[in-house]
């Protein structure tokens, strides 16, 4: 299953392992504050109103950073972004720890969400990019596998520090420590190079003078993929990760789990999540990107609906946490790696970030719609119907898309500007996919 690693480059592998470990601290970062908010809500006496804003201003921000740092990698390089992008966040994960209250904690993750969101959307452009056809699929996608990591890294250091620690000051090393992997991170980057297609793609471009602007992702030629990629995002991560939200109030109220099994819970769904990242990223490149994300948007509907309505308790329902995490949370792999394909490169990043952050900011609407439906019908019910809606939403993406599996990105075929696409893109669209 990993014999494709043997064969990537020299460059290819330094390019895996940068944007693997950037990933893992950008996740870890993200994590750590969790673990840190119920210290904070003791300590500084927050209420559940503020915490639920300091979740929904970070994902916000996350998201227009997110769309903010593809542009910006599209005329400036993806490499140069996203090292920017892994010291902002680990700078204001630092700074977090100084905050004095809900009002400067709050300010700092706003300013710490446009980093989160900016590390995916300039590093999977780069793997993309870099990474033969052949393998893509899977590079791309287990590099995704390394937020597993960096949650259980965070786990780790929470379990650590806040135990030997006292939490009134216990929390803010927690968060101070953050900075030392991002540091790491920026080292190990320090050799990497842009992507040949992008640097030929951008040189014709200039010399062209047509550098296409932010809103060219919604011009009429590039308009059918921005809208039908946003959908396939928010079916996957923004109802996906709306059930995912309320999960653990589900177990909790509605099936009756207690703190330790709660915990089992957790570390079985992580498990089964970081299997999924690398089974599906295994999978894009075999059935190829349409026929993989069909099938686990169907396992996972099956998946939901079997915790929501069968009668499961104790071990089989902790266990069950393993195939939710695998397909539920495992469909992220592929989206990588399908966005960079579907995007000619003068909007690569551009594109991509918008329709992957369009996806989880709308997924903010989907876990208020959960809460919303449980105050009419049951909270299994609310849940149900709301993964119907999105992951039919997400099935009917993946009919309208193109297969992208195979498809070559060297300059040969959309390095030019042709007459016919100049207008709307100033680029040609990608080549048709390799047999």
């Amino acid at each position: 299953m990993f014999g494709w690693y043997r064969e990537l480059t020299d460059r290819e592998r330094s390019t895996f392992w940068s944007c693997f470990a950037g990933w893992a601290v950008d996740a870890m970062d993200a994590q750590l504050f969790s673990f840190a908010l119920p210290v904070l809500i003791a300590a500084w006496g927050m209420s559940t109103a503020q915490a639920g804003y300091l979740a929904t201003a970070t994902l916000l921000s996350a998201a227009i950073g997110g769309w903010a740092c593809g542009y910006l990698a599209d005329r400036f390089g993806r490499v140069r972004v996203m090292q920017f992008t892994i010291l902002w966040f680990s700078l204001f994960t630092f700074i977090a720890g100084f905050t004095q209250d809900f009002d400067q904690l709050i300010l700092v993750r706003v300013l710490q969400g446009l980093g989160f969101g900016g590390e995916w959307a300039a590093g999977a452009v780069l793997m993309g990019e870099i990474i033969r056809p052949a393998h893509r699929g899977k590079a791309v996608g287990c590099v995704q596998s390394g937020f597993g990591i960096g949650w259980s890294m965070a786990a780790v250091l929470a379990g650590v520090v806040l135990a030997l620690i006292p939490h009134d000051y216990g929390w803010r090393i927690l968060l101070m420590i953050g900075v030392l992997p991002g540091l790491l991170v920026l080292y190990l980057r320090r050799g990497l190079t842009e992507p040949d297609v992008y640097m030929n793609t951008r040189a014709a471009l200039a010399a062209a003078n047509e550098l296409p602007g932010l809103a060219a992702i919604f011009r009429p030629a590039i308009l059918p993929t921005t809208v039908l990629s946003s959908l396939l995002a928010f079916g996957v991560i923004g109802v996906g990760g709306a059930i995912v939200n309320w999960l653990p109030t589900f177990m909790k109220t509605i099936r009756q789990l207690s703190p330790s099994e709660s915990g089992y819970y957790v570390f079985f769904v992580t498990g089964g999540s970081f299997a999924g990242f690398l089974v599906s990223a295994y999978l894009s490149d075999r059935l190829g990107r349409r026929r993989t994300f069909q099938l686990f948007l169907v396992c996972s509907w099956i998946v939901t609906v079997v915790y929501m309505f069968l009668p499961l308790s104790g071990w089989t329902l902790i266990l069950l946490g393993v195939p939710f995490g695998f397909f539920t949370i495992g469909n992220y792999a592929v989206l990588g790696p399908f966005f960079t394909e579907l995007f000619p490169t003068a909007i690569r990043a551009n594109g991509q970030s918008f329709a992957y952050n369009f996806g989880k900011a709308v997924g903010a609407a989907a876990v208020s719609c959960i809460g919303v439906l449980a105050q009419w019908i049951t909270l299994a019910e609310a849940i149900g119907l709301v993964a119907l809606i999105g992951y039919a939403i997400a099935l009917v993406a993946t009919l309208l898309l193109p297969e992208t599996k195979g498809i070559s990105l060297t300059p040969g075929l959309e390095g030019e500007i042709r007459p016919d696409t100049r207008k709307d893109l100033a680029v040609a669209q990608p080549g048709p996919a390799t047999p």
